[in-house]
């Protein structure tokens, strides 16, 4: 480029390409799924469906494939690295399972449209970029892509009131909260001079502006941003309003895969930038976490709604992954990678359950809905119990070695006041997560019994988020060893 002309070349290796495979692949099953709509409405839709499983099954290839890349690319833009692989595998994973609880849902409420599944692939693709990002505006880029297909999908069933009100209420929350995180990106950037954060981190290392006011409103700011993203107290407000009113298919891929991606934006700016600020932000992040765990699993209790309730557990559990970030190091952060996978299985279970429950355009996410289906579908009530013990912590679910991670870590980090305030609210948790099996197993249904719709894709959406939930509670050794890879290569 000519000097002075303003243009910043970046340039594109071949080497980069092929280390960003599995987002070429998404972003053509998406492009692929948009046009696959045209054939016609009904078939194009199926088709669009069948694009996305393929797109999907792919890109978890993609990712294998260039599993052992560690390298920049884009002028350091992004970092296809261990972090990134395992939340590229962790997003697919939950995006391939979505599609398939979302595959007789969509029929049955009748918002079978392609466009349905081009969205979930670009909002995959938004997660994962934001797990790649090794930048802040690439972060920013990420999460855009991410919010708009979300936007869109929450408000899907466009002839639902609630749906609509979810959907607003969610847009105007999320731009409010994006213009934070980009006031925070300009002050950063103002006190840095660069949004990359490997340069950010090596210019405070040498820097004694390292304290600065500017540096501090930045970060302050930035870190508000992503709080809203995972949905931590005082930036939860949009959440149960949003899980209540959306789809319960796009619900179940919103409280996985989003929280995942939020979390993998934090996790690595955390790692990275934060132990080079020169004030301690410990105490700032606790009471975040403490006000998150503490409203969550509280008000969690005064729920009848069943996506309500597991919209709270889901804010409760965002506090309990920040007990890993307030903790950091190596094993903080790994028990936050592991914490999140164990999560996202449980909780994609249980709002695929719920995705089961009705005939037609109907749902039935009423706690009193579920009064004897424990006795006329022993198979789905045994996995929802399942996936409600895993969320309450109980051995031997991957909630339990989830939270065992997390907490060991809290306690040799020395934040012992965190953990007596997380198991106290995990005893609380208890209660409402169990009051559902109550009531599934000891009450008849307080009027016409609920229906319950077969789903052969859903059946095995099930199958695989029950063995993981098992898997991951009996033997987490492996997949605690891939968190510990993926975060030493973010640790200087």
């Amino acid at each position: 480029m000519p000097a002075g002309s303003g243009i910043v070349s970046v340039p594109i290796t071949g080497q980069d390409l092929a280390a960003l495979l599995p987002v070429w692949v998404l972003a053509g099953a998406g492009c692929l799924a948009l046009v696959a709509d045209l054939v016609g409405r009904r078939r194009g839709a199926t088709l669009a469906g069948w694009t996305a499983l393929a797109g999907l099954a792919a890109t978890g290839w993609a990712v294998w494939a260039v599993r052992g890349v560690n390298r920049a690319a884009f002028s350091g833009m992004v970092v296809v690295d261990p972090f990134a692989h395992f939340f590229t595998a962790l997003i697919t994973a939950v995006a391939f399972v979505a599609v398939l609880f979302s595959w007789d849902y969509v029929r049955r409420t009748e918002i079978h449209r392609g466009e349905y599944y081009s969205l979930m692939l670009f909002a995959t693709l938004g997660m994962v970029l934001m797990a790649m990002a090794n930048d802040l505006i690439m972060i920013f880029l990420g999460l855009e892509l991410m919010s708009i297909a979300l936007y869109v999908l929450v408000g899907f069933r466009r002839t639902r009131f609630e749906s609509t009100e979810a959907a607003l209420k969610y847009f105007l929350l999320g731009a409010f909260a994006t213009g934070f995180l980009l006031y925070g990106i300009a002050l950063l950037y103002g006190a840095t001079g660069t949004t990359n954060l490997e340069r950010m981190a090596g210019y405070l290392v040498q820097s004694p502006l390292s304290g600065g006011v500017l540096l501090l409103a930045g970060a302050a700011l930035t870190l508000v941003g992503f709080a809203f993203k995972v949905a931590a107290v005082p930036f939860h407000m949009w959440t149960p309003d949003a899980y209540e009113g959306a789809p319960t298919s796009v619900t179940a891929f919103m409280a996985a895969g989003a929280k995942a991606a939020g979390f993998a934006a934090l996790v690595r700016v955390a790692a990275q930038v934060l132990p080079h600020v020169d004030v301690d932000l410990s105490a700032l992040l606790s009471t975040v976490t403490v006000l998150t765990i503490v409203v969550g699993n509280v008000v969690a209790v005064l729920q009848n709604n069943l996506k309500r309730m597991l919209a709270y557990s889901s804010i409760a559990h965002a506090g309990y992954a920040l007990v890993g970030v307030v903790t950091g190091g190596a094993a903080g952060h790994s028990a936050v990678l592991f914490y999140l996978a164990a999560y996202a299985t449980m909780t994609l279970g249980a709002f695929g359950t719920l995705t089961l429950l009705g005939r037609g355009a109907d749902e039935r996410v009423d706690v009193r809905d579920l009064g004897g289906v424990g006795r006329r579908h022993p198979l789905l009530a045994a996995l929802f119990t399942l996936f409600m013990l895993g969320l309450a912590g109980i051995p031997p679910t991957a909630g339990f070695a989830g939270k065992l991670f997390v907490f060991s870590a809290a306690v040799q980090g020395g934040h012992t006041g965190l953990v007596i305030v997380a198991v106290l609210a995990s005893v609380v948790s208890v209660y409402y997560y169990l009051r559902p099996v109550v009531v599934m197993y000891m009450q008849e249904p307080a009027g016409s019994p609920v229906e319950v719709t077969r789903s052969d894709a859903a059946s095995l959406a099930l199958a695989i988020t029950g063995l993981a939930t098992l898997l991951l509670g009996i033997f987490p050794g492996a997949f605690a060893e891939a968190a510990a890879r993926g975060i030493l290569t973010l640790l200087p």
